[in-house]
């Protein structure tokens, strides 16, 4: 994990950095300053540093995998990698849910709004409990 910690601690100065050169560059033009790339720059810089700070603490408090060392063999890797659904229809619902909402959203229907994002809560809370409930429970 302190791979992705770098990489998106990298991102995030790369982000910051733009977004200052960008603003310094906006703001020499006739126009003045541009505030949508501005905030869009700062926003991901934000963004990035938030996926960086969680892998920053999640690599603290997991092994070190063999991605984390300069002498990993292939063969370090093998095994397990982890639990993975092979049959939920929790993400096809969903993706059905959220399309419902940005229909009802962009449409103005308000009530079919609040509805889709009902479905969407529900759907989410479904593909959590999944295997905690269920016929599925181990």
């Amino acid at each position: 994990m302190k791979i992705e910690a770098r990489l998106f601690e990298l991102l995030t100065l790369f982000f910051a950095g733009a977004g200052v050169i960008y603003t310094v560059l906006t703001a020499l033009t006739d126009n003045g300053v541009e505030w949508v790339g501005v905030v869009g720059m700062f926003f991901s810089a934000g963004l990035t540093l938030i996926a960086g700070t969680y892998f920053r603490f999640v690599s603290r408090r997991v092994e070190i995998r063999p991605e984390d060392y300069e002498d990993a063999e292939i063969e370090d890797g093998a095994g397990e990698l982890g639990f993975f659904s092979p049959g939920s229809w929790w993400p096809i619902l969903i993706a059905a849910s959220a399309a419902l909402f940005a229909i009802a959203f962009a449409t103005g229907n308000i009530s079919l709004a609040i509805f889709a994002a009902a479905c969407i809560i529900g759907t989410a809370a479904g593909l959590v409990f999944e295997y905690i409930v269920g016929p599925e429970k181990h």
